[in-house]
């Protein structure tokens, strides 16, 4: 039986190196932004609208009546009225809504991708790991891992995702990528201690100062928002 191929793009630098047409893209931007599109539209957010830039996003929210979203470094950027924390979107607040946010580097991936004449886009968080796993193995085509990583800089919660993804589907892939041997075997070290392993991560140094543990412990955290958002008509739904 002739499987599909699977690879792993360990920053959005990289994009060029890869055929993406016709590929199922994940955009996987763990500390926070594909957490977040989650945990909304789990949470009845009715549409999330990703947006590059921050006038983008105070424009259309005004025209769809939305709330606006984004952070730069981890602080809400003046002008729009919330962060990119998933506990700021519980159900009694977002349901029924629409969410346009902006993000650093999660946004810039998705708008990568959409340029390149590609299957589909999906968002992938450990909260929606099940979803997205049983998504892929569905499809039947050919997928990448897009970690959207730290302004272009490799970084680790996004491959230890890719990694847990494909420690749940290799069976049904074909995998000739080391990025994507490297992934799973790094989760596959780190998949009992990982509330410790992300303690490491740059990431974590970064936003914990600003008192976001309980955020980033939920960030990797399987399932607990487990929605397929799927890109389309230019906002994630609820697939």
């Amino acid at each position: 039986m002739h499987k599909p191929v699977l690879h792993t793009l360990l920053s959005p630098r990289l994009m060029d190196l890869y055929d993406v047409s016709n590929s199922i893209v994940v955009i996987i931007d763990v500390f926070r932004a594909t957490s977040t599109i989650t945990t909304a539209l789990y949470n009845g957010a009715e549409k999330v609208v990703p947006v590059a830039g921050v006038e983008d996003c105070i424009a259309i929210g005004k025209k769809l009546d939305a709330v606006t979203a984004g952070e730069r470094d981890g602080k809400i950027i003046p002008g729009l009225q919330h962060g990119n924390s998933p506990a700021e979107y519980p159900r009694s607040f977002i349901e029924g809504k629409t969410l346009v946010l902006t993000t650093t580097n999660g946004t810039r991936l998705l708008h990568m991708a959409l340029d390149r004449n590609v299957a589909e886009v999906v968002t992938g968080s450990f909260p929606n790991l099940s979803a997205v796993c049983h998504h892929l193995i569905a499809s039947e085509k050919n997928v990448i891992l897009g970690c959207s990583a730290w302004k272009d800089r490799f970084n680790l919660e996004d491959t230890l995702f890719a990694g847990a993804v494909i420690s749940r589907i290799n069976e049904n892939f074909n995998i000739r990528c080391d990025s994507s041997l490297m992934a799973e075997d790094m989760y596959r070290l780190h998949a009992n201690d990982i509330y410790s392993f992300i303690r490491k991560t740059a990431h974590w140094h970064r936003l914990s100062a600003y008192g976001l543990e309980k955020d980033l412990e939920y960030c990797v955290t399987a399932d607990v928002a487990n929605v397929l958002p799927v890109f389309k008509d230019g906002a994630l739904r609820a697939g």
